[in-house]
């Protein structure tokens, strides 16, 4: 291959790659963002945890019912178009969230923003399983969360620092207009494989057959990897870490920290801000490691069992330095990594060609956890909340934080126990006999 069809690829790879990220990165900021605001929405709207919870998790509950759609279209329509389009609702969303002035005006910007960042992730692992080769799909993946989780970090101590400069409604209005700006560019610089721009794929540079395509209708290719039955355990796993993972992160440890630990704001930011910085690093490290040794479970078996390890300080509310603190989170984040590489377990024990179809299954476990944490945790947290009020903000009790935290560490368990059912792949595709 010649030298300046070797810059072309390089070229369209990474501009593709990097247009989409940022994407990624714009979902994580709002998925994270309630956490660092939540007192400013409970004073703009006068709302109790249960209804903090449901508005925060109206993004969950979008996102997880159209996983499943967004990767059928991801393997038909391709993700240049729905990461431009995506960016383009988000953004609306973003701003309608900005200016809401009831509850219900706000919910309704969060049900559109995540409507439109519904399409990150799926479009950022398919880009992945077409762009750079299948040798290294468990490493750029995660480099890929990485840079995926700077978002979740931008939506925790620079987001407080931004809401003391400003507003928090003008952050969100800012946010759109950047994101309607992403949308242009997609549309226009966006390759979804390199056959889109006249190119050979990754392994046709290397002398061998691509992946065969699939063929017949896209439901077909649905009922394939949802009838088999090794595409399913991988679900418990993004319910129970990924759920309470994002549900902690993004709603409820700010305020944790603030009423049990009598941390302000900024602290207790700085702990989300880690938390989700070392699950970031975590992912690529998970990653890295696993190619090398070529095997995933015994990465993802050993980072979820100290996640859950992790809980029990939290939920029992041990009294900590500061040191011992920061440390528990992001030891946290490290063990919640784990969970990631069910992503690539399950890309490989399913067609290439359904790459998409295969990871949005059990991707609909995360936010489905996440969904019914954050206003679940919140009811049950309202139900022995004593009326101890903090500038309009519900102030919760120890015992308050335990019974609702204690729900997040049941889901915990649960995924640590599902991970035991998924089937090994040592990093590469296999063949599932239908007795499998």
């Amino acid at each position: 291959m010649t030298t300046p069809i070797h810059r072309r690829m390089r070229r369209l790879r990474w501009t593709s790659y990097t247009l989409v990220v940022v994407g990624y990165m714009l979902a994580f900021f709002h998925r994270m963002a309630p956490a660092a605001i939540a007192t400013d929405l409970q004073q703009s709207f006068l709302a109790s945890g249960a209804a903090l919870g449901a508005l925060a998790a109206a993004y969950f509950y979008t996102y997880t019912v159209m996983q499943i759609p967004i990767g059928v279209m991801a393997d038909t329509l391709g993700v240049r178009k729905i990461v431009a389009i995506g960016a383009a609702i988000a953004g609306v969303g973003s701003i309608v969230f900005g200016m809401a002035d009831t509850l219900a005006l706000a919910t309704v910007g969060r049900i559109l923003v995540g409507l439109g960042v519904s399409s990150m992730f799926i479009s950022i692992m398919k880009l992945n399983s077409v762009w750079f080769h299948d040798r290294h799909f468990g490493s750029v993946g995660g480099m890929s969360i990485l840079l995926g989780n700077l978002g979740a970090v931008l939506a925790a101590a620079p987001l407080v620092w931004a809401v003391s400069h400003t507003s928090w409604r003008n952050v969100f209005i800012a946010v759109g207009v950047f994101s309607l700006l992403l949308s242009i560019l997609a549309w226009f610089l966006v390759r979804s494989h390199p056959g889109e721009a006249g190119l050979p794929s990754m392994r046709e540079l290397e002398g061998k057959e691509s992946h065969p395509r699939h063929h017949g209708h896209w439901f077909d290719g649905l009922l394939k990897v949802m009838k088999n039955r090794t595409t399913w355990p991988g679900i418990w796993p993004n319910l129970g870490i990924g759920g309470s993972l994002f549900a902690f992160a993004g709603l409820w440890a700010i305020p944790y920290l603030r009423d049990v630990h009598g941390m302000d704001r900024a602290v207790a930011a700085n702990h989300t801000t880690l938390l989700l910085l070392s699950f970031a690093v975590g992912a690529m490290l998970c990653g890295m490691l696993s190619d090398r040794i070529k095997r995933r479970n015994p990465v993802i078996l050993g980072g979820i069992a100290l996640y859950v390890l992790c809980w029990l300080p939290i939920v029992f509310a041990w009294p900590l330095s500061p040191g011992l603190s920061y440390l528990l989170f992001s030891v946290m984040g490290l063990g919640a990594s784990g969970f990631t590489l069910t992503w690539a377990s399950v890309k490989e024990v399913n067609p290439p060609a359904l790459a998409g179809m295969a990871t949005s299954v059990i991707n609909t476990g995360t936010f489905l956890g996440a969904a019914v944490l954050q206003p679940l945790v919140g009811w049950a947290m309202d139900q022995g909340w004593d009326g101890r009020l903090l500038e309009g903000a519900r102030v919760y009790s120890a015992a308050n934080y335990q019974t609702g935290l204690g729900i997040m560490l049941g889901f915990a368990v649960v995924g640590l126990i599902g991970a035991l059912l998924i089937r090994e792949t040592n990093c590469q595709y296999i063949v599932i006999p239908k007795h499998a």
